[in-house]
């Protein structure tokens, strides 16, 4: 891209910004501070600075600083380097320099002129000044604003467009523009331009947005009017946010309840030192002397200060960086799935965070974009009735419908055919071949009624510019079968019939409308025959045929039955020939209808409909809209796990119904299928309530738990309707019945609605929500969901940018969230549980030490076991678990996508699991203190010397706590892991050796004479560990723990077993069936697309004006000269002739536009005006 920046005498009325976009939270002097102050905002970091600045005081704290300290910066480090590597990947953007003046697009500000080429990419809000093409108009594509994939026509104004190419033209072109402030609305622009005295009115089809592309345009010059985060777009796309997971957000409360449990523990023993003091601490003052003035109060302050630090490990920094590891190993997983990897574009899936993973796998609502993400942007001409003959179904020879590969259509007979044109059954061919009559007609219906156009650049190398992808598809195929389309002019279509080329007139196009639904020419042959070729809703032209074609019609609906029931847009093809004197008469009055002033539309349309009227039935087409490899089975296995989809797509209603039919989200089968249209807000909001009715009966609206519902229902929405729909008066009734529905579609909504829709469902259900889509316009839901998946499609990168997670194909979503997503959130929810366990059971065993202790804060632990707990003896065998652990492998979990639902539910990691969790830690610890208390009282050796001393009970402790705490619950593991592997088992024996052989290393004799502070339990392992009632201990101990586990897993599988417990049953005893073959079921339906999906009323009226036209074709080779008939007689008008895309003639004056509130108007001034 290329820009040229406009003089520096342009005024602007205010700042404005430059064309940067960022997508980045940090930069590099915002990084430190804004991450350590999201970091501080988990509480627990917070508390963890805290208890630093206790332990510094000598008179608090019993432990040393570095025990703090050393945790604390590692955790933030691990989480601040993380964070670096996200925001680095999110900030990648792609910048082109120019060549008339190198520049980057960031660089761009308002004001400049940019220079775009065919196929490139507008990066920021134009006003078109000039074009290659005649009449200076452009083609561009809409799909990243819109999702629409037909080309749209935009026009310059003349006094602009004579600039042309001229640069110093146009940098010393002189104007002042007056538009709109910046906003969202993609629909509408408004401004004036003022230039020579005079005003110009500027509108939609006089700009180019940011995310544009220009298609089949060489080059075009525009003034850049808005830049950045203003331009329409930008406006649309939203904040970005920074994303949680619902386990962080219960993490944080259950922190808080944490921190009451710890402070009423802390209070209670500060309180039993109190009473110590004044009842027994009097005895102890010989040796124990106390400071002056130090009464029992104060030291039940201190004492209380001191066990905030003792009793820390309740909540246990370690926790996070344990997190943040095991987050990390699964966004890995996600990296290296195979089976996600898109082979035909070399994309691989892409997990962008590192902080979601276990939230995919409790996503209860789906939110698609249509177009790129359902869809692959491709039609194609699968099959026809012609004659009451069906084609297109490949039969074997007992005349069964053949799933076979069958031997593509040989279209070498046709030098001009389409070489990625693709057709299976020859009969169609032969047909051709053999100058059927019928099948001759009904392509030279489908290669004379439309308004494609063709480009030409090599002999034969033709190319189609569709205005609608359906036309496109209708006229490749006539093109293949001999019928082709290759130019015109205003006045004339020249064909290619089997290799002859023929000219037919153009005397009439009637335009296709939503109401017409279907459109017509009338055309004059080489001969001079008059016919009307008409093609559109198979209802609308049922309704206009000759009586004669009854039993035609009844052959041809039921093929149209069949088509329709696959899913395929149907159409049907009609004709009829001209009387001259008719028509010539029907011209006469066609003429004086297009130049009344009243009532012109109403009498045009009764003229059409007298023309239109006992057609002749050729036949019916049905094209394809294909969808994405899997987008069917996807949608029905996320079903079947309880995850309800909703299309929010930028494309027509008739468009969007036919694919939620085609990918079986909506089907026949339900009771109704409720479309609200309403034009107003009280038509909407009485649409809503009387819909919610037919479903529940009488009933309040209101917020929100899921309702039961007899049938199923489905709801489809327009853009117009839904911003009524999401008022505050309505936005509940709404809410209600889209969850009533099992599916639903909402169409032509802009890419802020999307997000509106998305905050809704977050707002009122609680519900986890993920957004998926391919374009610049699904940004904003992608942003407002709890997670946003990107697809590498082919509508740019910005969604991929903007995104959580990437891949290739909307088929992989089944395994990112029953695969991926599941596993993560169990593993993540065996983890917490585990941790908060064995954590807790660490930390009141000084509980009750502490009743032995006269409530001194001495620890029953010495300080290295304290410090190597959660790093050495007890880490790696619940990260193993949490890394490997797969409760059913792959293959199950699609096989029974119920198992998806517990997530859901939240029923593996909750507020009641945390508190079973806390009692259990009770019951161990009671066990882990006074079953070795008792086991050691008045106990003596087997020499006879004395057992209980300080140090020995601290080691059986010590010792009891790494069997129970390490062994005890890796027989739990045990009971909860199902999948077992190697690094498991190193991990599981590894950390017990790992304990014994640091425990003899720091009690031995060389420690103790290296530094014998660090070290003062000389000799203590040796002399307790080779008793044998000490090992009797450890395994009474160990069966006291585990025994309440196991039995209660026992009965509660036997008595209650969940949806896992019997799936790993299934599992344990046979391998996974393969998946069903899908066999295709020949379906009728009565259901019908409309017509031309993508198509806009009045590109009729391009194709006759001239405005179309291209560079002149290249000379034939065969020397074919235009054989038509010319006419001066009759000059197509009224919805024919006279085309603006603006709607109003070129150039024309506009009265001075007042500045009011609702329209205010941003000034680009030049002082030399």
């Amino acid at each position: 891209m290329t820009c040229t920046r406009c003089p520096s005498t342009i005024q602007k009325d205010r700042k404005t910004k430059t064309n940067a976009i960022k997508t980045s939270k940090y930069n590099p002097f915002t990084f430190l501070p804004l991450n350590l102050f999201e970091q501080f905002q988990r509480i627990a970091n917070a508390y963890f600075l805290f208890l630093l600045v206790l332990q510094v005081i000598p008179q608090i704290s019993s432990l040393s600083w570095f025990t703090t300290v050393v945790p604390l910066v590692l955790v933030l480090t691990v989480t601040a380097a993380k964070d670096a590597t996200d925001d680095i990947v999110s900030k990648r953007v792609f910048f082109l320099c120019g060549a008339l003046r190198g520049e980057k697009w960031m660089n761009v500000q308002v004001g400049d002129i940019i220079k775009l080429e065919n196929n490139q990419f507008v990066t920021a809000d134009l006003m078109l000044l000039s074009s290659s093409e005649p009449l200076n108009l452009v083609y561009i594509e809409t799909a990243e604003l819109d999702g629409e994939t037909n080309l749209k026509v935009r026009q310059a104004l003349t006094v602009t467009g004579d600039l042309g190419e001229d640069v110093e033209k146009l940098a010393d072109f002189n104007g002042e523009v007056r538009c709109e402030p910046p906003n969202n609305r993609l629909d509408r622009f408004m401004g004036t331009l003022t230039y020579a005295g005079q005003k110009y009115p500027l509108d939609n089809e006089k700009v180019l947005l940011r995310g544009c592309t220009l298609r089949n345009t060489q080059w075009c010059f525009g003034l850049v009017l808005f830049g950045g985060p203003e331009t329409k777009l930008m406006q649309n796309c939203g904040k970005t946010t920074f994303k949680r997971t619902s386990i962080d957000r219960l993490m944080n409360v259950l922190v808080l309840c944490i921190f009451g449990f710890l402070a009423f523990m802390c209070t209670v023993l500060a309180i039993g030192n109190c009473f110590w003091e004044l009842n027994e601490g009097s005895n102890f003052t010989a040796f124990l002397p106390r400071q002056d003035g130090n009464e029992a109060t104060f030291s039940a302050f201190l004492a209380f200060w001191s066990y905030v630090i003792i009793l820390n490990t309740v909540v246990p920094i370690s926790l996070y960086v344990s997190v943040e590891i095991i987050r990390l190993g699964n966004s890995f997983y996600i990296d290296w799935d195979g089976k996600m990897y898109h082979a035909a574009n070399d994309t691989p899936a892409e997990a962008r965070t590192t902080t979601l993973n276990e939230e995919l796998g409790q996503i209860q609502y789906v939110f698609s974009d249509k177009t790129g993400t359902l869809t692959q942007n491709i039609m194609t001409f699968n099959k026809c009735s012609v004659n009451g003959k069906s084609y297109g179904e490949v039969t074997d020879s007992c005349e069964y419908k053949a799933e076979l590969h069958t031997d593509k259509v040989d279209f070498s007979f046709n030098s001009l055919a389409d070489p990625r044109f693709v057709f299976h059954d020859h009969s169609l061919v032969e047909a051709v071949k053999l100058e059927n009559p019928e099948v001759h007609a009904f392509f030279r219906l489908l290669a004379l009624c439309h308004t494609v156009m063709a480009e030409e650049k090599r002999e034969g190398e033709l190319f189609y510019l569709a205005q609608s992808p359906d036309e496109g598809a209708l006229v490749t195929a006539a093109r293949n079968f001999g019928f082709v389309f290759r130019s015109r002019t205003p006045d004339s279509v020249s064909i290619v019939e089997m290799g002859r080329q023929r000219s037919y007139e153009l005397l009439a196009i009637l335009d296709f409308n939503n109401v017409r639904k279907r459109m017509s020419v009338i055309v004059r042959s080489p001969e001079g025959k008059l016919s009307l070729y008409c093609k559109g809703a198979d209802t609308i032209i049922y309704e206009r045929l000759h009586r004669s074609c009854s039993k035609l019609m009844d052959v041809t609906t039921e093929h149209l039955n069949e088509f329709a029931g696959e899913g395929l847009r149907t159409l049907a093809l009609a004709y009829k020939d001209l009387d001259e004197e008719y028509f010539n008469g029907w011209k006469r009055r066609h003429h004086e209808v297009s130049t009344s002033l009243d009532g012109r539309e109403g009498k045009l349309d009764e003229l059409y409909e007298e023309i239109e009227k006992d057609l002749l039935l050729l036949g019916a087409t049905a094209v394809e809209d294909k969808l994405q490899d899997g987008v069917p089975q996807t949608i029905e296995l996320l079903s079947k796990a309880h995850i309800k989809i909703w299309v929010l797509t930028g494309d027509k209603q008739e468009t969007a119904e036919n694919i939620g039919y085609s990918c079986n989200l909506l089907r026949e089968e339900m009771n109704e299928v409720f479309v609200v249209s309403g034009n107003s807000p009280e038509d909407v909001r009485q649409e809503l309530r009387s819909e919610v009715k037919s479903t529940l009966g009488n009933g309040g609206v209101k917020a929100m738990a899921d309702e039961a519902v007899n049938g199923e229902y489905g709801l489809v929405i327009n853009g117009h309707s839904l911003a009524y729909a999401l008022e505050r008066g309505s936005e509940l009734a709404f809410l209600r019945l889209a969850c009533l529905c099992k599916a639903v579609i909402c169409c032509r909504v802009t890419p802020l609605q999307k997000a509106q829709v998305v905050e809704l469902v977050k707002k009122h259900k609680q519900a986890v929500t993920l957004a998926i889509g391919d374009g610049a316009n699904d940004v904003s839901m992608i942003k407002a969901a709890h997670i946003g998946v990107g697809i590498s499609g082919q509508e740019g990168m910005q969604a991929v940018l903007s995104s959580d997670y990437s891949f290739a194909q909307f088929r992989f979503l089944q395994r990112l969230l029953l695969v991926h997503g599941r596993w993560s959130y169990l593993r993540m929810c065996k983890f917490l549980r585990y941790f908060f366990y064995k954590n807790f059971t660490f930390t009141f065993v000084h509980f009750w030490y502490a009743f032995f202790c006269g409530f001194s804060a001495q620890t029953v632990y010495d300080e290295w076991f304290i410090t190597l707990y959660n790093l050495v003896y007890t880490a790696l065998p619940v990260l193993g678990m949490s890394l490997f652990d797969q409760d059913v492998n792959d293959a199950w979990s699609f096989q029974h996508p119920q198992l998806y639902v517990p997530g859901q539910l939240n029923l593996y990691f909750s507020k009641k699991a945390f508190f079973k969790c806390a009692l259990h830690s009770c019951y161990s610890s009671l066990v882990l203190f006074f079953i070795p208390y008792a086991a050691v009282h008045d106990t003596v050796r087997d020499d006879g010397k004395d057992v209980a001393d300080y140090q020995s009970f601290a080691l059986l402790t010590i010792a009891h706590n790494c069997f129970v705490i390490s062994l005890s619950p890796r027989l739990q593991l045990g009971f909860e892991m199902s999948y077992w592997t190697a690094v498991n088992t190193f991990f599981v024996l590894g950390s017990l050796a790992m304990y014994f052989a640091v425990t003899f290393t720091m009690y031995s004799d060389g420690m103790f004479l290296t530094l014998p502070s660090a070290f003062p339990f000389i000799g203590t392992g040796r002399n307790s560990l080779n008793q044998p009632n000490i090992w009797l201990t450890i395994l009474l101990t160990s069966i006291l723990c585990v025994l309440p586990v196991v039995t209660y897993r026992f009965l509660f599988i036997q008595l209650c077993p969940t949806i896992n417990d019997k799936v790993q049953v299934r599992q344990a005893k046979a391998t996974p069936p393969p998946p069903p073959r899908r066999t295709r079921i020949r379906r009728t339906s009565s259901r019908r697309s409309g017509y031309a999906f993508s198509h806009a009323q009045g590109y009729g009226d391009l194709v006759t004006s001239g405005r179309f036209l291209r560079r002149p074709a290249l000379p034939r080779s065969s020397g074919f000269s235009h054989a038509g008939r010319t006419t001066t007689s009759f000059s197509p008008m009224g919805r024919s002739a006279g085309y603006s895309p603006t709607g109003r003639p070129q150039n024309a004056k506009v009265s001075d536009v007042e500045v009011t509130s609702l329209q205010m108007y941003k000034t680009i001034r030049d002082p030399a005006l």
